[in-house]
């Protein structure tokens, strides 16, 4: 399957493209969604900062992946936290009646774009299953047998912001599983040990 990045290139008329420099803000929250954004290099954040100074980040964006795409057609297109570049990244640009002309004539991107958007709610509802699991052991091991009973992470914690916990819960929870055998830590692995 092609992804939306090469289906686009037969539509470059209808797409406007930018460059953002790290840490530059593309959209602040609150500010109304107009057209969509596809990534076509580096790293775009979705995420919102709390008067304690806690920054919690909703959606990390790659190549290929799309954002404004759940907004763009609400009857609130509003965005719900700051859009950031999180290092040097170009972005695409689609704005709702190019978008409307697009999917309308091109059947192939009307079907990635639709998966992509199928895609996106499965993760929403991963994330929402992941929050009311009470605690941070029954999390991990919940999250370890979705992903086929290995993970892969950057940092610990990355791995703890992705299953909002805490760096601390989680690094205690992971010290408490690996001494009970429950799983092995090798260098940014975690494997679920099976009986």
């Amino acid at each position: 399957m092609k992804n939306i990045l090469h289906l686009l290139k037969k539509h470059e008329k209808m797409v406007e493209r930018q460059s953002y420099k790290k840490g530059e803000t593309l959209f602040i929250e609150g500010d109304e969604c107009t057209r969509i954004g596809i990534v076509s290099f580096g790293e775009i954040s979705i995420k919102s900062f709390f008067s304690n100074g806690k920054e919690v980040v909703y959606n990390s964006l790659h190549q290929g992946q799309m954002f404004g795409n759940n907004l763009i057609f609400s009857s609130n297109p509003h965005y719900r936290g700051d859009v950031v570049a999180e290092s040097d990244s170009e972005v695409f640009f689609i704005n709702k009646e190019s978008l409307m002309n697009i999917l309308q004539s091109d059947t192939e991107f009307l079907k990635q774009y639709l998966t992509e958007q199928s895609d996106f709610s499965k993760t929403l509802n991963l994330k929402i299953k992941l929050l009311t699991i009470p605690g941070a052991q029954d999390r991990l091991i919940y999250y370890l047998t979705i992903n086929k009973g290995k993970i892969y992470y950057k940092s610990v914690t990355k791995l703890a912001d992705e299953l909002y916990l805490t760096r601390e819960s989680l690094s205690r929870t992971i010290k408490k599983l690996k001494e009970n055998k429950n799983i092995k830590v090798d260098q940014k692995t975690i494997t679920l040990m099976v009986d």
